[in-house]
């Protein structure tokens, strides 16, 4: 995602200075096209940058990028803004709009409802959090990235909605997966079904992004099961924090964290079929891997 959002941003103008992962070779390629330097301090890359965008696996990463000592995006943070992509818990926001605060730097969050293609085309869907002066600086940019882009509140609540939206998504992608492996057991035309399941009730954004890579085991990533097994738990923290008891949801991300046993973390969402079509039960790999 990273990746893709620096070569949108080249593409519509915006100078790509510095580039930085723990794998030093996606750096380096994306340098090369961009022009940028890839660089394995994380210090010079908010020395070169006004703007830097972070996208990170987890909460760990997160707070490792954003560190109060050692190399660290703070080491130059006074004046830059930094927009954090990726989806972690809310408080991990908080804490980075206050550290980055402290070092006379801005923050905000800019969670991400899309995927590969669109961080690429400049069109995902961005639910933002923190300061709304701040928000008003970074629009420019951010509208370069997005179809469409909400402003929500200060830091911490575009985190909780993104929580939420991928857990209703867990949640549907796992529903659609049983039934799509019961229709296979029933010996039903699963290309039917699905024509059904698109007319009716059972229709969903998830029947038509992962129905067919489910029937036909084409679990290309765009979202992965491990992160999706992530982003549950983020949503069920929240439920508890709140008093709530969410059995689907709770459902869900135990299928992801199956998944994760089975050796099946690095599939797509989509993969959880793996575990509810009856003729693969058992089985911990499909075509291609």
């Amino acid at each position: 995602m990273g990746a893709n959002l620096a070569r949108r941003l080249h593409d519509v103008g915006y100078p790509i200075v510095a580039l930085y992962d723990v794998r030093p070779e996606p750096a380096a390629e994306v340098a090369a096209e961009t022009g940028g330097e890839a660089t394995s301090s994380l210090a010079r890359v908010s020395e070169l940058a006004d703007v830097v965008v972070t996208v990170v696996s987890d909460d760990a990463a997160m707070y490792q990028i954003f560190a109060p000592h050692g190399d660290s995006l703070l080491n130059n943070a006074q004046g830059r803004i930094f927009l954090n992509c990726a989806t972690v818990t809310p408080q991990v926001h908080r804490d980075v709009e206050r550290m980055v605060a402290e070092r006379g730097g801005y923050s905000l969050e800019a969670c991400m409802a899309s995927s590969i293609p669109q961080a690429r085309n400049g069109t995902l869907y961005l639910m933002i959090g923190g300061r709304p002066e701040v928000f008003e600086r970074a629009k420019p940019l951010l509208e370069k990235m997005s179809a469409s882009l909400k402003y929500l509140g200060e830091a911490g609540t575009a985190a909780e909605v993104k929580a939420l939206v991928n857990m209703v998504m867990n949640v549907n992608t796992a529903g659609l997966a049983e039934g799509l492996g019961l229709g296979d057991a029933l010996g039903l035309d699963l290309d039917l079904l699905r024509e059904v399941f698109s007319q009716t009730g059972a229709n969903s954004r998830v029947l038509e992004t992962d129905g067919a890579d489910m029937q036909h085991r084409e679990h290309d990533v765009y979202f992965s099961a491990a992160h999706a097994a992530k982003d549950s738990g983020i949503a069920l923290s929240l439920a508890r924090e709140a008093g709530l008891s969410l059995p689907l949801a709770t459902a869900a991300f135990e299928q992801y964290e199956r998944m994760k046993a089975a050796g099946l973390g690095e599939l797509d969402k989509s993969g959880v079929s793996e575990l509810t079509f009856k003729s693969r039960h058992g089985r911990s790999t499909v075509p291609g891997q």
